[in-house]
């Protein structure tokens, strides 16, 4: 069902991609601009958190073929349109008259051949598409009106999927299948869950718009899952086996290597976020632990330590090119 801001919203400028971009690289432009202004990496960034949704909304719109035809066919009809009546006599909207003459080319009006004097059927189905019926828009039983929700997941909920209950706003309660690897701010089309037809016909859809929680170990990139996971400077300097949880309850054992600078990522294949098309990376981040406290046969070894190592500057290269 088609939105009625959509006269109003450039989903192609608010991606910056030409009219024609493909399927894949509308992804990819849409994955990019994702990760940019994603509330996790712009934390109490009110706007880069209204501009997450909006590039979510213009993906969620132009990625199903079917949606975006219809968007593409709206937007065609001129983005100053209206559908409220004007100031002309009976039949005689201004409003309808500036768009269906600049769609017919005729100079006023919006009568055309056809049955009746309607318009041809084509138009007619597309227009009682639109505007839900009436006027001899729309022949046989009406499609229930959309309807809008939003839920908050948590984190596990969000990457496994699950079957939740929504209170719709005319009381009935309505059973939602999440799928697995819903994304933060994503809006999912549940079929037949909106508004019953006054008329016999099927129901209308429910946009649900979906709020994740954080998590304290994990986050997400796209697909992949991010972890950051502490180590000894024993560990960094001489190497180790470790173990690293997984966000299926599990763990997998991960070989540092030797001399592993703090900051350091390794890759766990498939071991991130699994959707139907694909399954994501867990990606651990290496982050040298300094101990709090030393005993004094520490303090000792590490007095000789110090004195064993060359009087290198680790900071010297860094001052060079900041003068640079």
């Amino acid at each position: 069902m088609a939105s009625q801001d959509w006269f109003e919203k450039d989903f192609y400028q608010t991606l910056g991609v030409d009219k024609d971009v493909s399927e894949g690289d509308l992804k990819k432009t849409y994955r990019k601009l994702a990760r940019k202004y994603h509330p996790d990496s712009n934390p109490g960034d009110t706007a880069a958190e209204e501009k997450f949704k909006e590039v979510s909304e213009a993906y969620d719109v132009l990625s199903d073929p079917e949606t975006r035809k219809e968007y593409d066919q709206i937007r065609a009809m001129g983005s100053g349109a209206r559908f409220a009546a004007g100031s002309g006599g009976p039949g005689g909207a201004s409003g309808f008259e500036d768009l269906f003459g600049g769609m017919f080319g005729q100079g006023g009006g919006y009568s055309s051949a056809g049955r009746g004097g309607g318009f041809p059927g084509g138009y007619e189905d597309l227009f009682g598409g639109m505007f839900g019926g009436g006027a001899g828009f729309q022949r046989g039983p009406q499609k229930g009106a959309d309807q809008r929700a939003s839920t908050t997941l948590s984190f596990m909920t969000a990457i496994r999927g699950d079957t939740i209950d929504l209170q719709a706003g005319d009381g009935r309660v309505i059973t939602a299948r999440i799928p697995a690897g819903v994304r933060d701010g994503q809006k999912i089309r549940l079929r037949g869950k909106g508004q019953p037809s006054p008329n016999g016909g099927e129901p209308g859809d429910l946009i649900l718009e979906v709020s994740v929680r954080p998590h304290p170990v994990f986050s997400r990139d796209g697909d992949n899952i991010e972890i950051a996971v502490p180590i000894t400077f024993a560990e960094a300097v001489k190497g180790a086996r470790i173990e690293v949880p997984t966000i299926d309850g599990g763990t997998v054992k991960l070989k540092v290597p030797p001399f592993s600078q703090s900051g350091k990522r390794m890759r766990v294949k498939g071991r991130g976020v699994e959707t139907k098309k694909h399954k994501g990376d867990m990606v651990v981040r290496l982050e040298v632990v300094v101990p709090s406290r030393l005993t004094r046969e520490q303090e000792e070894a590490l007095d000789a330590f110090i004195a064993a190592s060359p009087a290198d500057d680790p900071r010297e290269d860094l001052l060079r090119e900041a003068r640079s």
